[in-house]
């Protein structure tokens, strides 16, 4: 059985305008991180604060180890297997949970897989923090090669440009793309531009092709070295916003996008400034400017700007992607959502998300004030991001495709020495800043933990105090309640019983409309439902059971599940349909199932969740929402 389901891979059809339109745009939005590592990535092995000496064996060692690091963890663990493990189009580690959650698993591997997930899922967003900063910084920090005129101005520059890309950001991915595509192609060119003049002049630093130096590297460095591989991680930092990517653009695009143009320009421009390096040592503190004649250190860093600033859209589009999900899992509270595309259903903005990520990259800037010692917090997000992946990939090919033991344990065990590897050598960089992102994955999985369980807690509540079906029926046959005209719809979490907001209509109003419909809205652990949406059951009395099955990746709409209903031979006009919501109240009790401080979490969450009504896109002069106060 083939693990990549081909009818879901981006773009759907074979038209080759399209597929070339989409690899363009994955140049621009998911190769962004990955292709301007070279600003930053070799200096700090020469340069930073674990530099190692500037020697021809180092050099051709270090260039010896990028080139394997970008074979195996992106060519081949990325796109070559990873990928594959497509749920409907849609990557991310969410979505690579939801695939191993998928299966018949044992009870005691659930928390398991679900805890990696969701610490995946905060680790990106600790990435997610740090990326636009490096980036945008390494950029304007080519002004120092050319003149110290504007050394008191490259950190407001750098948030000015950094809130122009946020404030962007809800004109959607697919424009973002159109814009950004075009120059990141200028990007990989001038890149190849750049190094292969002096691969040329000295075409001996092409021997570090062989791994033979990476080897000799790390046996004669020993700490040292092995330290490096902390620093040589920069280059495949973009791989799990990659991975998170997918459903912006698809497989396809995105690994042509990489073998026929980034791949090849990153590598020239890596050994061109290991070439450069090799005969010129003066230019160990900037390699990557010192490539550029001294006329076109303007134009360059401007160009290095704009590479920077697409190199942030990775993230965040990942950040936006794994929000939905967390969402529609039931991990985090809702959320305002806005889909940015009529064509590709992965694309969207969450306003929330956005502005969060923008604060913290400006306070990065402001604490940190160069890519020099931001590079000491980056790496270990991402390279424990990438361990949790080979883990759950494992699980995935094992319990989901049916893989035997031996090959899918020989594929994790390499995959999983590359990443133990990687994530040892940048523990080291924890004391230096590595545990801010650390910080931010614990909070973030925190609160969609409590959020969780939280609502577990709470519908477990609501359960005991819930009237079942058949006694409503009963009481419905006592007490006769009028019937007035039009039709009513009752929102409910839960999949039986009477909603509370329908028992307090009837309590206090002591009337029912002529037709009512109990919508309950199912969240399925797929990205999207492909059939029986809608499931419509008699209970007696004119009054009918809905059920509607939404995927991960889609938003419930209210609207189209009315249609649906008519279509089924169910009418509930929009226009003479009141819509009835519940809304909880929630106090901490005295003694609170989760602890007082998680539960005071969960509430202010729920208080600051998206409001119903406009989130299920329910008209807002037809809704009456009745309130129930509930203590955890």
């Amino acid at each position: 059985m083939s693990p990549e389901n081909k009818k879901s891979d981006v773009p759907r059809t074979v038209r080759p305008n399209r597929l070339m339109a989409l690899s363009l745009g994955a140049i621009g939005v998911v190769y962004g991180d990955i292709g301007t590592s070279p600003l930053y990535a070799l200096r700090e092995c020469f340069h930073g604060a674990n530099a190692i000496p500037l020697s021809r064996e180092n050099i051709l060692g270090v260039l010896s180890l990028i080139l394997w690091s970008l074979l195996i963890v992106i060519s081949i663990k990325y796109l070559g297997f990873v990928l594959r493990a497509d749920n409907d189009g849609e990557g991310g580690v969410l979505s690579l949970m939801a695939l191993a959650l998928g299966m018949r698993s044992k009870p005691l591997k659930r928390p398991i897989l679900v805890a990696l997930g969701l610490c995946g899922a905060g680790l990106l967003y600790g990435d997610g923090m740090i990326t636009p900063a490096i980036s945008v910084l390494s950029a304007m920090e080519g002004l120092h090669v050319v003149t110290d005129v504007f050394d008191d101005y490259v950190v407001p520059v750098t948030i000015l440009i950094l809130f122009m890309l946020f404030i962007g950001q809800k004109r959607g991915t697919a424009r973002v793309a159109s814009i950004f595509g075009p120059i990141m192609l200028v990007w990989f060119g001038v890149l190849v531009l750049l190094g292969l003049p002096y691969i040329l002049q000295y075409p001996d630093v092409l021997s570090s092709a062989s791994p033979h130096y990476a080897v000799s590297f790390i046996l004669e460095n020993r700490g040292k070295g092995f330290v490096i591989l902390g620093v040589v991680f920069l280059v495949v930092t973009g791989g799990e916003a990659l991975y998170a990517d997918m459903g912006h653009f698809g497989a396809k695009p995105i690994r042509r996008a990489w073998f026929a143009i980034v791949l090849p320009a990153l590598l020239v421009n890596y050994y061109g400034q290991g070439a450069l390096l090799l005969h010129d040592p003066l230019a160990v503190w900037n390699p990557f400017y010192h490539l550029a004649p001294m006329w076109a250190r303007y134009p360059l860093i401007l160009l290095a700007t704009a590479a920077t600033v697409i190199a942030s859209q990775a993230v965040i589009s990942g950040a936006f992607s794994l929000a939905r999900q967390a969402v529609h899992l039931g991990y985090a509270p809702r959320l305002l959502i806005r889909h940015t595309s009529g064509d590709e259903r992965g694309q969207v903005y969450v306003p929330a998300v956005n502005w969060f990520l923008f604060v913290a990259v400006v306070v990065l800037v402001l604490v940190f004030r160069s890519s020099g010692h931001l590079a000491a917090a980056y790496g270990i997000a991402v390279s424990s991001t990438m361990l949790i992946t080979t883990l759950l990939y494992y699980v995935v090919m094992r319990s989901r495709w049916g893989w035997p033991l031996l090959p899918a344990l020989g594929i994790t065990c390499f995959f999983l020495i590359i990443d133990v590897v990687f994530l040892s050598a940048n523990l080291v960089k924890v004391l230096a800043g590595g545990w801010l992102p650390l910080v931010v994955a614990a909070v973030v999985w925190c609160c969609m933990a409590t959020w969780k369980r939280g609502r577990t807690i709470l519908a477990r509540k609501l359960k005991k105090t819930t009237v079942s079906i058949r006694k409503l029926m009963e009481q419905l046959d006592q007490t006769r309640p009028v019937r007035v005209p039009g039709a009513a719809l009752f929102l409910t979490a839960h999949d039986d019983g009477a909603p509370a907001a329908l028992m307090h209509n009837l309590r206090h109003n002591k009337v029912l409309h002529e037709t009512v419909g109990i919508l309950h809205i199912v969240s399925e652990s797929v990205p999207r439902v492909r059939k029986d949406r809608v499931t419509i059951d008699l209970l007696g009395r004119n009054i009918y059971r809905i059920t509607a099955r939404y995927g991960f990746m889609e938003r419930p709409s209210v609207r189209q599940i009315l249609s649906l209903c008519r279509d089924g031979g169910l009418n509930f006009p929009v226009e003479d349909t009141t819509f009835f919501v519940g809304r909880e109240t929630l106090e901490v009790g005295r003694t609170p199932e989760m602890g007082r401080w998680r539960t005071g979490l969960f509430a202010w969450m729920g208080r600051n969740a998206h409001d119903a009504s406009v989130h299920f896109g329910l008209p807002p002069n037809r809704v009456v929402e009745i309130g129930v106060q509930l203590k955890l």
